[in-house]
């Protein structure tokens, strides 16, 4: 492996370092959506029985804050239970786009990621080729036992770049599938708030 980064030069080092970047935005984010899930059906059914039953501690008690975003959705909108219609769409809104930035924090580096190493692989490979030729052109003899090994050498870094950005792009098109799943889950959580407060109760609650 050493012998391989010596041959591709300051290139192939860079392009390690990408991957070691994107591998831990990778395990930061899964572990985020780790803590920041949770099951909308368990939770709407306990806040909607505490509602109906007109037990404020108990409803503040299931929406207490956390690190789910639903959660925090709901606690921003149950502390804020007395409001207008529009005032509480806004603000489930604004508490929606919050969540989702959370989501998607720190994935440009990714995409970033998958779109330099590539490139900087075929950087690596030019400069390789270049300064095989120019070698070649200053000696004087020419075989073909140097050109093709000069050529496999200046290739590691084509090859280096294209392993990390595969699984990179790979691993960015599943984070934002689940982001586009979770802002799905927050949207009808938000409807779910505004259809339950002011549906079932007339619009008119007691603020938490």
């Amino acid at each position: 492996m050493l012998e391989y980064m010596r041959s591709g030069g300051i290139i192939m080092w860079v392009i390690a370092a990408l991957s070691v970047i994107a591998l831990a935005v990778v395990v930061e984010r899964l572990l985020f959506f780790r803590s920041a899930s949770t099951n909308p059906e368990v939770l709407e059914e306990a806040f909607g029985k505490a509602v109906s039953e007109n037990n404020i501690d108990e409803a503040r008690k299931v929406v207490r804050p956390s690190q789910s975003s639903l959660h925090r959705l709901f606690f921003a909108a149950f502390a804020h239970w007395g409001v207008g219609r529009e005032d509480m769409k806004l603000l489930v809104e604004q508490q929606v786009r919050r969540e989702v930035y959370r989501w998607e924090k720190h994935l440009f580096i990714l995409e970033i990621v998958g779109k330099t190493a590539p490139l900087l692989g075929l950087l690596g490979t030019v400069l390789g080729m270049v300064e095989m030729f120019q070698s070649l052109h200053i000696g004087g003899q020419i075989n073909a036992a140097t050109v093709t090994g000069g050529i496999w050498k200046a290739l590691f870094t084509t090859v280096a770049g294209l392993t990390v950005a595969i699984p990179v792009i790979f691993a960015h098109g599943l984070l934002l599938s689940r982001i586009d799943s979770e802002e799905e889950t927050l949207n009808r959580g938000a409807d779910y708030l505004i259809r339950e407060h002011f549906t079932s109760h007339g619009g008119e609650s007691a603020k938490a």
